[in-house]
């Protein structure tokens, strides 16, 4: 094991060297009283505008050490000095934050709602049984869940996965071997299946093509950020007749969406197969928050849709919406559902809650693209998502204007190398409809303060506003 002690601190000194040992800065919630169901009323509570719980998903709190840790970019495994009781106080005092940097896209996370059907469902069952669907994990709850979410996404069915990212995964190697069993060897792939993937997907996606590769007789053809006529010409030149395009709706780290119109098009002229990780804009976008693809009025065309519970949804896990015979091939040979354990009941209630509310409490939409409008306005950067990708440059640069928004109160993490390119780092800010417009000018105030919101001269390269 010295050896093994040795060689590890010869990575995390090379990690160091090139400055991308990462941190873990752990949080304090405030309290923020809820309020409680009636016992003898099943109905979920919904409201008409934001309440104090609401604030929860935005409000944080950090321990002084770990204030002090973060400014002095030192790296930090979570064992920063903390309470020992998160209700005492703590000697050394509590900062407060306003969270921009998260994912709770509709504050859900917090709304008494969602807590009381987790609550609801620990208070009958426990956490349910613990094993894979396909063993003794898959209850009612699941199916309800499943249910309504197909619902949301306009398709015949839908299936859990316990997260987005396994949800990719398992999609991905499910293409691959749809490929490998109509090839007649691995040598002649004529009949495998080409994956067209964008040049921005998400890593989940990345790692679920490259399990399908080793599956034999998948080739695949990487296009351009949301450049169709690479992709019409990648398409145009390949002679296999399974082809796949799967692209993020909305790109988490430059905001920008998509061409689902122009992929619409593309799909009719060459019959691929298009999948859609419409992890960002489930519940945010489209005028019933069917995501991204009802926005642009593509729902329809998009034959498999993948998301995750642990955004805007305000919980933990993923699914894919699809036809009921990929449902089942998916639950039949995608590894990384088969095999993993399923989501706890009580978080699965909690999620179907969470969407039965967004649905009625429809304010909450409204509210984050008020947001936008008002961060577009005071900024003059045409932001066209709730998701804000400022780069700075380098990654001193990207740091320091991090540590200048935690002094002001802000928690703003800098987006580095290996998440994106060298001299491409970043503030990535999160709006949420638990933000308020004056949440807004402050958050405005303290940028301007660290870059030159408008005299640096932004501009747009697909969708991300640059300095």
């Amino acid at each position: 094991m010295s050896c093994w002690d040795e060689w590890v601190e010869q990575a995390l000194s090379r990690l160091d060297s090139m400055k991308i040992l990462r941190s873990l800065r752990p949080i304090h919630y405030p309290n923020h009283p809820f309020e409680i169901e009636p016992k003898t009323d099943n109905a979920l509570q919904v409201f008409d505008e934001m309440r104090q719980w609401d604030r929860a998903s935005v409000e944080i709190e950090i321990s002084e050490s770990t204030f002090q840790r973060w400014v002095e970019d030192v790296p930090s495994s979570g064992d920063d000095l903390t309470c020992d009781n998160e209700d005492s106080e703590c000697e050394l005092g509590l900062r407060k934050l306003l969270l921009f940097s998260g994912n709770d896209y509709l504050g859900l996370s917090s709304h008494p709602a969602v807590a009381n059907a987790a609550t609801k469902v620990v208070q009958a069952h426990g956490m349910g049984p613990r094993g894979s669907a396909l063993i003794c994990g898959y209850t009612t709850y699941h199916r309800l869940l499943e249910s309504c979410l197909a619902e949301s996404k306009n398709k015949e069915d839908c299936l859990l996965c316990p997260t987005g990212f396994s949800a990719n995964m398992a999609f991905m190697t499910v293409a691959g071997y749809v490929g490998s069993l109509s090839a007649a060897n691995e040598t002649d792939c004529q009949d495998g299946v080409a994956i067209f993937s964008d040049a921005l997907n998400h890593a989940s996606i990345i790692d679920g093509i490259r399990l399908a590769e080793r599956q034999g007789c998948v080739q695949v053809f990487i296009y351009r950020h949301c450049d169709m006529k690479h992709l019409n010409e990648l398409l145009l030149t390949c002679t296999m007749k399974k082809k796949v395009v799967v692209t993020d709706s909305l790109f988490s780290m430059d905001g920008d969406y998509a061409p689902m119109v122009q992929l619409s098009k593309l799909r009719k002229k060459h019959g691929f197969l298009l999948v859609v990780d419409d992890a960002h804009g489930t519940l945010v976008c489209g005028k019933n928050g069917g995501g991204v693809p009802e926005q642009f009025g593509c729902a329809d065309d998009v034959d498999i849709c993948i998301g995750t519970l642990s955004k805007a949804v305000g919980c933990h896990g993923g699914f894919i919406a699809c036809s009921k015979r990929w449902k089942q091939l998916i639950q039949s040979r995608g590894r990384a559902f088969i095999f993993s354990t399923s989501t706890p009941v009580p978080i699965i209630a909690a999620a179907h809650a969470a969407v039965v509310v967004a649905k009625k409490e429809t304010w909450r939409r409204k509210a984050i693209w008020n947001r936008v409008q008002e961060f577009r306005t005071l900024t003059g950067i045409p932001i066209t998502s709730h998701i804000i990708s400022l780069i700075v440059g380098s990654e001193e640069q990207a740091l320091k204007a991090s540590r200048h928004m935690l002094k002001c109160g802000f928690h703003i993490t800098a987006i580095r190398p290996p998440t994106v390119p060298p001299n491409l780092c970043r503030l990535r800010i999160t709006l949420s409809a638990a933000h308020t417009k004056n949440d807004i000018r402050k958050l405005t105030f303290a940028l301007s303060q660290c870059i030159s919101l408008r005299e640096s001269g932004y501009f747009y390269t697909n969708g991300t506003p640059k300095l």
